[in-house]
């Protein structure tokens, strides 16, 4: 049996200056990210990384156009993953704290 659950549609996010251009901002920085770290591996991966690289451009390009056309619907990567990281970063301090003492 399935069980079909339609979720409500997530709210617009709020509009204040500049936003226009910062979500331009991340949504080329993740996808170029992940291109930085695809050239830094040594091993030979043969038609994995122009691969990855393509599919990073192409995402890019629809997150771009999010960002600036449809700016309404763009939500911040970097904000999401910001909080998540900055909360490993002091669970590993409290944690190198706790140790030393």
């Amino acid at each position: 049996m399935w069980l079909l659950v339609a979720r409500e549609p997530r709210a617009n996010a709020p509009h204040w200056t500049g936003r226009r251009w910062l979500a331009a901002i991340d949504a080329m920085a993740w996808p170029l990210f992940w291109v930085f770290l695809l050239s830094q591996i040594d091993a030979p991966v043969g038609i994995l990384a122009p691969m990855a690289v393509a599919i990073a451009l192409l995402v890019s390009a629809e997150r771009i156009h999010r960002a600036v056309w449809v700016n309404h619907r763009y939500w911040f990567t970097t904000w999401r993953w910001g909080r998540i990281a900055a909360s490993l970063f002091v669970i590993g301090v409290v944690l190198k704290l706790a140790v030393s003492v």
